[in-house]
């Protein structure tokens, strides 16, 4: 009997750890632990005050009437995000008595994690491709766990916006997922690095007219949120909520110490990185997203010649791939990272390193370095140059594997809209 329960055992573990179907199993599983390791971090590891009390200055700013972002400023700097971003803040203003109930506030953002958690999980399982077991490496990051629950930093918000926008547009809820990434995006511009890959995915699925008209929806929707600002003070909002000149001190930066204080000033090693990120987004839309279409020019050609019809229906692998690597060539290519940057792609690197057709033990060493590199502080010339090596190996691993998704089954989606 006891060598009957044995073999039960070994069976039901070798299907949570391997089998698809058990997928949901492992990540209620993972989610569960990670919520008493939350709680563990909140309660021993102490707050760090860093901008929460900047976030709370500029809401009060807000309810006091001001509509000027020129004049809205806090103890770390001035208001610097789009609307979304105020409007997220002055609900969490109010529910944690005008930001002083920190516990509160770091039980809100420990909530907002597990809910990060479990998108990653969705996509993951949603995409397929991947064993169940690589699940239990989304909840042992560190820094992580410290941005949300001991930072509290706006990123989280904005992160969570774009998951769930990828889980929608692998469903092929595209209108609706233009509008997740919207919301996003009014949160924190960062999301604005999955953009190249969205378009390309609207372009050939919807066509070239309403991917204009997609476009046009995400612009509404900024329009609309920011409008009492937009209504008042039109420049000072634009300026303020979308400047993509600003300036990032390099004692700060996280990525590109290693190159020194005064490359890392110059206008020229700005404009250099920008057009390495054009370079690599263009080459992966033409040799590898758009290669059954014959490149980016024949998929041009097609749209023009007939830009209603859609093509056919796109998978959630290839959606879910196309994104996080678009995501990833703009972190590559970023002029500076900060610490709280990581939550842009944290929870999507060992999606990334299972779309490279690495050996197990260099797709976890990739993820063990850039983990490692993002927790040595301040960081050093070493651990910049560790961290934009691995980030680097792991997009020409994506190039050299799978780039728009693993072989596996073209999994069903909804109807076109």
């Amino acid at each position: 009997m006891a060598e009957s329960a044995g073999k039960l055992m070994l069976t039901w573990t070798r299907n949570l750890l391997f089998n698809p179907a058990f997928g949901w199993v492992l990540a209620s599983l993972v989610i569960l632990g990670d919520a008493v390791l939350t709680q563990l971090i909140i309660r021993f590891i102490k707050y760090t005050e860093i901008d929460w009390e900047t976030y709370m200055y500029h809401v009060e700013l807000y309810l006091k009437g001001e509509r000027d972002y020129s004049a809205i400023s806090g103890p770390t700097g001035p208001l610097v995000y789009p609307a979304g971003h105020v409007y997220i803040h002055e609900a969490v203003y109010k529910a944690t008595s005008s930001g002083l109930n920190i516990p509160l506030a770091q039980q809100i953002y420990g909530g907002l994690y597990l809910v990060s958690i479990a998108l990653s999980c969705a996509i993951y399982l949603q995409a397929g491709g991947i064993p169940n077991w690589v699940l239990l490496i989304l909840p042992l990051s560190k820094r992580l766990h410290s941005i949300y629950s001991l930072r509290l930093f706006n990123d989280c918000w904005a992160t969570v916006g774009a998951q769930v926008a990828i889980l929608a547009l692998g469903r092929g809820y595209y209108s609706m997922a233009c509008i997740l990434y919207s919301l996003a995006i009014s949160v924190k511009m960062s999301v604005l690095l999955h953009i190249p890959g969205l378009l390309i995915i609207l372009w050939q699925r919807r066509g070239i007219y309403q991917t204009v008209l997609h476009v046009l929806l995400m612009v509404i929707f900024q329009v609309v949120l920011g409008w009492p600002f937009l209504s008042e003070y039109p420049r000072q909002y634009l300026v303020g909520a979308f400047d993509l000149s600003r300036m990032f001190l390099f004692k700060w930066t996280v990525n590109w110490r290693f190159v020194g204080e005064d490359a890392f000033l110059s206008p020229l090693w700005a404009k250099s990185l920008l057009l390495g990120q054009l370079c690599a987004l263009l080459t992966f839309a033409h040799f590898k997203w758009c290669a059954r279409e014959g490149g980016v020019y024949q998929l041009l050609s097609r749209t023009l010649r007939n830009p209603w019809l859609p093509s056919s229906p796109l998978s959630a692998d290839y959606v879910t791939t196309v994104l996080m690597t678009s995501n990833l060539i703009g972190i590559v290519f970023a002029r500076s990272l900060h610490y709280q940057f990581y939550s842009w792609y944290a929870q999507q690197i060992p999606f990334l390193a299972w779309r490279t057709r690495y050996p197990i033990v260099v797709k976890l060493s990739i993820i063990c370095c850039i983990e490692y590199a993002w927790n040595v502080f301040p960081s050093t010339n070493i651990s910049s140059a560790l961290l934009v090596s691995a980030n680097v190996v792991l997009l020409a691993g994506v190039w050299f594997g799978w780039p728009i998704g693993r072989d596996v089954p073209l999994r069903p989606t909804r109807k076109l809209e």
